[in-house]
Order: C-alpha cells, then structure tokens, then sequence
C-alpha cells in the first residue's frame, strides 16, 4: 500500500468512526469508549494529514502559477515566496505526520514505578542513588506529577540502599521509560582526602505501572510471608507484623514492603510493584524478537546497559546512548531539569523506528 492510500484510508476510517459514535444509543457502553477512545487517537493524526494535504496542494497552485505564461508578474513573484516557504517547511510538516503514525507503545500513557538502587561503590554508590532518587522527584515535580514514595531502605549515613515510588501523571512513562539502566558518577568523595576521583554506580528501572486488567495474579502462584519491620541498625520500626514479602513462585519474583503500619497496605504496595515487574516482563518479552533486529536503537531498558556518566568535577553529563554531553550538571542533578536530554532520546527513539519502518 503507498503513503497516500494509507493516508486516505485513515481519513476515511476516522469518518466511519465519528458516524458510529454520533449515535451512542446504537452502540454498547463498552463498544462506545473503544470508539471514542480510537476516534481521540486518530483525531491528531488526521489533523496531521490535513496539514500534509494542504501543503502539497498550495505547492501545486503556486508550481501552476509560475507555470502560467498569462499570469502578472505580481502574482508570480507572491508565489515564488509562498513556494520557498513551502519547500521549507514540508519536510517537517511530513516528519511530524510519519512520526505520528509510527505504533504507540501500550504503556506509553501509564503511570510508572521507579526503583533505584545502589550498585558498585559502596556508601558513595548509596549517596549517589539517594541523589537520583531526588533528581527523579524534582523531575516530576517540574512536570506536575505525583510522586509517591514507596519505600525506602537508607544507610542510616545519607545514602539509599534502594528506593521506590509511584508517578502518575499524564505520559508518565513515556518520557522516563529511557531511564532505565546503570547510572554511573565519578566524583571525589568528602571523606577522601587525598582529592581522588571515585567511581561509583546505582541502577534504575522504570516499570509501567500495571492494572489488574494488565496481569492477572492467582493466589496459588505467591508465598505471602508477614514479619515484623526493622530499621536500619534491625531497630524495631513497629511492633506488629506488619511488613509483608511476596514471592511469586512461577518467575521467582520477590517483593518486600515495610514502610507503613498497616500489613493491608504494604500487601497492597507489594503486589503493586510485583504486578508492575511481571508486565514489564511480559512486554520485555514481547519486544525482545523485534529490538534485537533494530539497529539504531536508543537503548533496550536492560538495567545491566551503561547508560549515563554524572561527572562532578568537570560538571559534565553525558548520555552514552545518543553521545550527548552537557556541562550543567547541578541543574540536572539539583533541579531535575532532565527534560533537554529526555527529548533527545524520545527524537532518536522516533527516528530509530522510522527508519525501521521504511
């Protein structure tokens, strides 16, 4: 099928739809919201194909014009210009229609859940995660987000062991789902006193937060245990068995929450989290076939991959996926202003499988 029958095909489709839906009585409530959640999904792309059109169309009145030997001279010199402008810019005006037909990701508008752990590097590596984890709540702050923490497991010096926490919001996890990966910092410690650069890393991962339509947990498959909730030292936080650990027995996935009072609420955190990393799982292992044929693709979300440097003493951030380096590093540490290297690897993800689409 060419470009413009899709095109057509999709306007057409776009035009049954909005008939269907101007006659709610004639449809199921279900049938209803699937049409009217389609018709908004389609609506911005058709929009986009009207703009294409109408470009295209003005470039051939303006190509006639000029062709015209009767034509004024005035009013080829009017359309020389509207056709520079045109010539210029068609081209975005068409990226942006590509890019808006290439498949969305299913779990692009959910909210997602954050954990973050300290790797190699010992008290340093659990500073340096205690500081993304601040990064990442700035970060949502910035975009008027919510960020729930879930847990949090510190080294009684500063630093975070790990750390969890819901964001909700709107394309949550469309935008932080290319934080997933070690994060590395080099930087010289405040107890080395010699001025020597360490290294050290923490892991991030980003899941998209599941529903229970999502993934469906039978109670057969998961070993609940309850235990009393200890502190960083093993002081007692509680003193009922309140905190809860889930292991899900078919993928050996093990959950563990401690933080509030209630053993309700912490069961609720727990399968919350767990439903998350089985959807995560389950998409990892959808697209596992279809991104090991990608070639330029801007990262896999496997937390093993490097996927960027915080450099202190050069003020320097650098994101090894797309080569790019910014010498800001306090805003984008302290303020969370993430957003400039963000929509850098949102552009190459797009263009990856636009390429893989051609």
């Amino acid at each position: 099928m060419s470009f413009d029958s899709k095109l057509q095909d999709l306007i057409a489709k776009h035009g049954e739809i909005e008939k269907k839906i101007s006659d709610p009585a004639a449809l199921g409530g279900k049938e209803f919201s699937r049409l009217s959640k389609e018709y908004s999904d389609l609506t911005p792309i058709i929009e986009n194909i009207h703009a294409f059109n109408k470009a295209k169309e003005s470039m051939k009145e303006c190509e006639a014009i000029l062709a015209d030997p009767a034509m004024d001279k005035d009013m080829k010199t009017m359309a020389e210009e509207e056709l520079g402008d045109l010539k210029k810019t068609l081209p975005a005006i068409e990226q942006t229609l590509k890019v808006s037909l290439l498949p969305k990701d299913e779990a692009d508008e959910k909210n997602a859940i954050l954990e973050v752990r300290a790797g190699t590097g010992g008290e340093e590596a659990a500073l340096f995660a205690q500081r993304l984890f601040r990064m990442y709540q700035k970060y949502a702050e910035n975009h008027g987000w919510k960020f729930e923490i879930m847990s949090i497991s510190d080294t009684g010096l500063g630093g975070y062991k790990e750390a969890s926490a819901n964001i909700t919001g709107k394309g949550v996890f469309a935008r932080m789902k290319f934080e997933s990966g070690v994060h590395r910092v080099q930087r010289v410690p405040e107890t080395e006193s010699s001025g020597r650069v360490h290294t050290s890393a923490a892991t991030v991962a980003v899941l998209p937060e599941a529903e229970e339509v999502d993934i469906k947990i039978e109670d057969k498959d998961l070993r609940i245990d309850v235990f009393r909730a200890g502190g960083p030292g093993g002081q007692s936080v509680n003193t009922t068995d309140s905190a809860v650990r889930i292991v899900h027995l078919p993928t050996g996935i093990t959950v563990q929450q401690q933080d509030e009072k209630s053993q309700h609420k912490n069961k609720a955190k727990a399968l919350k989290i767990l439903r998350s990393r089985l959807y995560e799982a389950e998409r990892a292992a959808k697209d596992a076939a279809r991104a090991a044929q990608r070639k330029g693709q801007v990262g896999s979300g496997d937390r093993s991959e490097r996927i960027r440097t915080y450099n202190f003493p050069q003020s320097r951030v650098t994101d090894h996926r797309i080569n790019m380096t910014l010498y800001r590093i306090d805003e984008i540490i302290n303020e969370g202003e993430l957003d400039e290297i963000i929509e850098a690897l949102v552009s190459e993800d797009e263009a990856a499988r636009l390429s893989e689409s051609l």
